[in-house]
């Protein structure tokens, strides 16, 4: 079985014909759910597993399992899906290892809805900033066995937010300088519209 190239793979649904459906209707549900199932999942279990089990390794082992299958389904399944990006890591032949990022270029009958891509968003910026404060109240706490099971949640979490935010602006820009732009266009615009005032 030979591998298909990435770069000549399309996303879901490009190749289909213009869409005519409410932009506010869920296409999607299942990865829908699952997108936001895993990661809500994990946060309360590491919330509430102090409350229901004393076994530390038991409480470990399903976070990093409900973790790591919320960093699979919205790598590989709701991205796509949901806002038609995906990214991955590619290894070359010498070794070398480079970040590939791509974008459904045109809109299709299996396109997300505005709905979808906002709880997709929504989703992938929420959760890690709860395991950003989850970090700092374990340090704080003290309770230092937990701190490998929050940095991981932070580190899979942030992997997938930082891909898609580079898929969305552009995977080939530095991401200090799209910010930096986007902050003067920002400016400018509020500055033109007061001298017009």
């Amino acid at each position: 079985m030979s591998r298909q190239d990435p770069l000549d793979a399309p996303l879901f649904g490009e190749e289909e014909g213009p869409i005519d459906l409410k932009q506010n209707k869920i296409r999607f549900p299942l990865a829908t759910f699952f997108h936001l199932f895993f990661r809500i999942s994990a946060i309360l279990v590491y919330l509430l597993c102090d409350w229901f089990s004393s076994r530390f390794i038991g409480c470990m082992v399903l976070i990093i399992l409900l973790l790591s299958c919320d960093f699979w389904t919205v790598k590989n399944v709701s991205g796509r899906l949901l806002v038609g990006l995906r990214w991955w890591n590619q290894v070359d032949e010498d070794g070398t290892g480079h970040w590939v990022f791509e974008s459904r270029k045109t809109r299709s009958q299996n396109s997300a809805s505005s709905a979808e891509a906002r709880i997709f968003w929504l989703g992938l910026i929420v959760c890690p900033i709860f395991w950003i404060i989850f970090v700092f109240s374990t340090l704080v706490s003290l309770k230092i066995k937990w701190l490998a099971v929050v940095i991981m949640g932070l580190v899979l979490q942030w992997a997938n937010l930082y891909g898609y935010v580079r898929c969305k602006v552009g995977g080939k820009g530095n991401l200090k300088n799209i910010a930096t732009s986007y902050i003067g266009a920002q400016i400018f615009r509020q500055a033109t519209q007061k001298t017009r005032a």
